[in-house]
């Protein structure tokens, strides 16, 4: 589970077919003109010393702490924010909240991905800092560059959690329950820096981080995915919640994948273990049944939770289309392609499965 502006080439993001010598276009090549209307700068690409967008806006001081946090484009935290949706809004349809406080709690736990974002992405950052030293795309990264020193970026951290216990504290369940059900997360969050030098799979480790934002969104609407009582029932779990994070999971594994493989050639000589690296060229092949597991996943979601066709044609259908046109178009051999796709598919997979589960909503609860 989380930094453009030069002028680009005209080239349309949807694929425009180039010009060849009297030969039809392979569907490589067809998929290499699926590139991005204007290559983004290496900075743009989370390098770490981007100054475009809303960043323009601040003063110069603050800029390497929003250049740490990820803060533009916002891909980070929305990535983060979305499963959390995703389990709000299906709780929402389970216990038939109103509207007002689906809204209200959603100001809420997006708060708290807020904080939670900066604090994640300020520890990977530190802990990864002697590598990403050594890669071209995040050696300008602040820590790296020396634009924050270990120790404010510890203490700049500290104060990110503690914005993020606050706004646990403010869960309908109490901050002892809700910490409860965060320690997986924390725990998964805080290994995660370390996967990258202990596993080939830290996408895994990464997906898992940011799928349990669906346990947690369930949460913050006043229910319990797993629940313990002490009669013949003993632990009950939410069968559509699992099937969600599973998928979700899955999601994420295909996006971050694609994303690794802006820095394959640098992970590999500097020993970044990555999917990216184990796979290589056999990426796209592996991604795919992977895409159809995750369909599958998403299925059985709302089969398990008796969602309707609304869902299926947008969250599943969209999901599915749109995270299938990512892993059919992406260039993985460009690292300008791998991020134009990571930075805006992201878009169009979390608000499909957001449509589909806000239509489905607003059908059965009818507000």
């Amino acid at each position: 589970m989380s930094e453009s502006s030069t002028p680009l080439r005209q080239s349309s993001p949807l694929g425009m077919h180039r010009k060849t010598q009297g030969k039809k276009q392979t569907a490589k090549d067809q998929s290499k003109s699926m590139s991005p209307m204007t290559p983004p700068t290496v900075e743009a690409q989370y390098g770490g010393n981007d100054k475009s967008g809303v960043l323009q806006v601040f003063p110069s001081a603050w800029l390497p702490y929003l250049q740490l946090v990820r803060l533009w484009p916002p891909a980070a935290l929305l990535l983060i924010f979305f499963p959390h949706a995703f389990g709000i809004l299906l709780a929402a349809i389970k216990s038939q909240a109103p509207a007002e406080y689906v809204l209200r709690t959603s100001i809420t736990v997006f708060g708290g991905c807020f904080f939670f974002s900066n604090a994640a992405h300020t520890w990977n950052d530190l802990i990864d800092a002697p590598l990403d030293a050594q890669v071209e795309r995040t050696r300008k990264r602040p820590i790296p560059r020396g634009s924050i020193t270990p120790k404010a970026a510890i203490l700049f951290g500290a104060t990110q959690v503690l914005g993020a216990v606050i706004f646990l504290a403010c869960m309908p369940l109490g901050l002892w329950t809700s910490g409860l059900y965060a320690l997986p997360n924390i725990i998964s969050t805080t290994y995660y820096p370390f996967a990258k030098r202990h596993t080939r799979f830290p996408q895994l480790v990464l997906g898992f981080c940011l799928a349990w934002g669906v346990v947690m969104g369930e949460l913050a609407m006043g229910v319990q995915p797993l629940a313990y009582s002490p009669d013949a029932a003993g632990v009950t779990v939410d069968t559509s919640v699992i099937f969600l994070v599973m998928g979700t999971a899955l999601w994420v594994l295909i996006y971050d994948t694609i994303y690794a493989h802006q820095d394959l050639q640098a992970d590999l000589k500097v020993g970044i273990k990555s999917l990216a690296v184990l796979l290589q060229d056999r990426t796209k092949a592996v991604l795919w049944p992977v895409l159809l597991l995750m369909t599958g996943l998403l299925v059985e979601a709302g089969r398990a939770s008796g969602l309707g066709t609304s869902y299926h044609l947008f969250a599943v259908g969209g999901a599915s289309l749109s995270l299938g046109l990512m892993v059919w178009c992406v260039d993985l051999q460009d690292s300008r392609s791998c991020w134009w796709w990571f930075s805006n598919g992201f878009w169009w997979t979390g608000g499909t499965i957001m449509i589909g589960l806000l239509v489905e909503y607003s059908i059965q609860v009818r507000f």
